[in-house]
């Protein structure tokens, strides 16, 4: 059994038609408003697992290796999982595994630090936990974003990778598998905390408005295996009573799945209380 804690890493905003895709703006900015250059706030989520033996670190979010030019384009809030760790009472050299959910920068940019002007591993004692196959992407920079898989976050952790293909069990309790669509490579976290199953699936539906089959993003490499990946997802959490933990909610991010009873195969996102 797992307990865990949400941690926040770090607000920015994204471009707002990039977020919904193919979702019209009349339609989306009714969900959520954007600022005056279209862009809409997110969080960078992550989560926190302690199982007694081992402390876990879910995403890292987007660090602090970032110029002001930079941090003004996505309005990047000056916090990092590592001060969320310290109001967690933990430090970074405590965390044993860390899985990302996929390698862009917004997941996987604070796995690494400056250090004299060097990116040097934020978790030194942590082994990190990724698909092979998008290791292998982010090393190519398989993406339509040219500036998302960025070397300064891959090439300092090179040396304490676990690469999983498939579905894996990267500690008792704690499982791995692929939610093909946002990338090739990007996978889900799933554990027990005792009172049922909590699940991390990335950016495959990153925000409270991202149920609906066709509300994902403009960025998807394959839009179609996305939206099969989340309606799995979807029905499954429904059926099994999951909670899923969002990673780019701004608001309360932990919701249940509830069918639609008058749509077949469409489901809302529901918070759960007190968390």
């Amino acid at each position: 059994m797992w307990n865990w804690q949400l941690l926040r890493a770090g607000a920015l905003k994204l471009d707002g038609g990039g977020m919904f895709g193919v979702i019209p703006k009349t339609i989306w900015s009714r969900l959520v408003t954007p600022d005056e250059h279209n862009r809409i706030p997110l969080q960078t989520n992550c989560l926190l697992l302690r199982d007694g033996t081992h402390t876990v670190l879910v995403e890292t979010g987007c660090g602090d290796k970032w110029t002001d030019k930079q941090r003004g384009h996505w309005d990047l809030e000056r916090r990092t999982v590592v001060d969320a760790l310290h109001e967690a009472s933990t430090e970074p050299e405590q965390i044993d595994f860390v899985i990302v959910t996929h390698l862009h920068f917004d997941h996987a940019a604070a796995l690494t630090r400056w250090d004299d002007g060097q990116p040097v591993p934020t978790f030194p004692n942590a082994t990190v936990v990724t698909q092979e196959v998008e290791w292998t992407d982010a090393l190519a920079n398989k993406s339509t974003m040219g500036r998302t898989y960025l070397r300064s976050h891959l090439d300092p952790i090179a040396d304490r990778l676990r690469l999983v293909s498939g579905e894996a069990e990267v500690l008792p309790g704690l499982t791995v598998w692929p939610m093909v669509g946002h990338t090739w490579g990007q996978q889900a976290v799933r554990f027990d905390d005792g009172a049922g199953v909590v699940c991390f699936p990335g950016d495959v539906m990153p925000t409270i408005h991202h149920a609906g089959p066709a509300y994902s993003l403009g960025y998807d490499m394959l839009p179609h295996e996305n939206m099969v990946s989340k309606l799995r997802l979807l029905e499954h959490a429904a059926r099994n009573g999951w909670r899923i933990v969002l990673d780019h909610e701004p608001g309360d991010p932990v919701v249940h799945v509830v069918p639609e009873p008058d749509h077949a195969g469409r489901f809302s996102l529901e918070t759960v209380a007190g968390t």
